[in-house]
C-alpha cells in the first residue's frame, strides 16, 4: 500500500497489542475477563489496576479506576469505543468461551456470520462492547469478482457452534 507521499504504508505483520479500559469497580471486571473469560491476572498496579493476558503474554487487557472508583459510564451514543475484539483461535475455542458466557448468564447481545468470521457479541459490566470471534482460513474468505472480500453480516448458527466439540 502507497500513501500520495511516497512513504510506505504499516508493516503487514502489525498487530493491535492490547486494550486497557477504564472501569467502574475492578473486581466485578475481574469476574467477567478472568472468571467468565479466563484470561489470567499477570500483574497488579495496587488497587487500582490489573492486567491479563491469554497463554502468558505480558498483557492483552488492562484495567483501571484510575478515573476513580464507580466512574460513571460514558453516555449512551457519544463517541468512543464501540468495541474491542478477542481473537480465538479456532471454532472450538469459541463455542467454549460462548458456553462460559452463557453458563454466567451474560447475555448476548448478537451473533454473526461475517463470512470471514463468525462472531458473538457481548456487554462487559462496565458496558463496554466485547466481540468474540474466530477468523475462517482466508481460502475460505467470500470474495467479489474483482477479488475484493465480500464481507457481510448474517445470523450465526449459535445451536451449530455450540455443537462444536
Amino acid at each position: 500500500m502507497q500513501r500520495s507521499s511516497g512513504v510506505s504504508g504499516i508493516h503487514p505483520q502489525t498487530r493491535i497489542g492490547h486494550v486497557h479500559l477504564t472501569v467502574a469497580d475492578l473486581d466485578r471486571a475481574l469476574q467477567f475477563y478472568r472468571d467468565v473469560l479466563g484470561f489470567e491476572v499477570t500483574t497488579r498496579y495496587g488497587r487500582d489496576a490489573v492486567f491479563l493476558s491469554a497463554g502468558g503474554y505480558h498483557h492483552h487487557i488492562g484495567l483501571n479506576t484510575w478515573a476513580g472508583p464507580n466512574a460513571p459510564r460514558p453516555p449512551a451514543g457519544t463517541t468512543g469505543l464501540y468495541h474491542f475484539a478477542i481473537l480465538f483461535p479456532d471454532r472450538r475455542a469459541l463455542a467454549a468461551a460462548v458456553r462460559r458466557l452463557l453458563d454466567h448468564g451474560i447475555p448476548l447481545e448478537g451473533a454473526a456470520d461475517h463470512g470471514v468470521s463468525e462472531a458473538v457479541y457481548v456487554r462487559d459490566p462496565d458496558g463496554n462492547g466485547v466481540e468474540l470471534y474466530r477468523d475462517r482460513p482466508p481460502d475460505e474468505w467470500p470474495r467479489a469478482a474483482n477479488g475484493e472480500l465480500a464481507m457481510h453480516t448474517k445470523p450465526l448458527d449459535l445451536d451449530d457452534l455450540l455443537e462444536e466439540r
